[in-house]
């Protein structure tokens, strides 16, 4: 890329970031009531995004062969618990992966 195409990919990136940061200030103002639909993704997409992260994460395991999936379905049980014990989102993360890490690593 040239200098220019690099100046203006990053003004065009800039430019829909703004865009999409602002458009949420325009089409829902302060002093008007959200929409039922809106309020009701708010409710749903979290846990659906969720569950599409956990499925992605388990797509390629197979139960069949090596270690059966052990080490994350250990890892998975461990994310589970530290977030119920902590209720931290970045600390359940990081433990379960270094658990998994550790697992494959040193265990299996």
């Amino acid at each position: 890329m040239t200098n220019a195409q690099m100046i203006l990919t990053v003004v065009i990136i800039m430019a829909a970031t703004m865009l999409t940061r602002f458009l949420s200030f325009l089409v829902f103002p302060a002093g008007k009531e959200t929409p039922a639909f809106v309020r009701y993704l708010g409710k749903v997409l979290p846990a659906a995004a969720m569950s599409m992260l956990v499925i992605y994460c388990y797509k390629g395991v197979d139960l069949t062969a090596g270690n059966h999936g052990a080490p994350e379905l250990l890892a998975g049980l461990g994310v589970i618990l530290l977030h119920k014990w902590k209720h931290n989102m970045f600390l359940s993360i990081g433990g379960g992966t270094a658990l998994y890490l550790v697992l494959i690593h040193l265990v299996f």
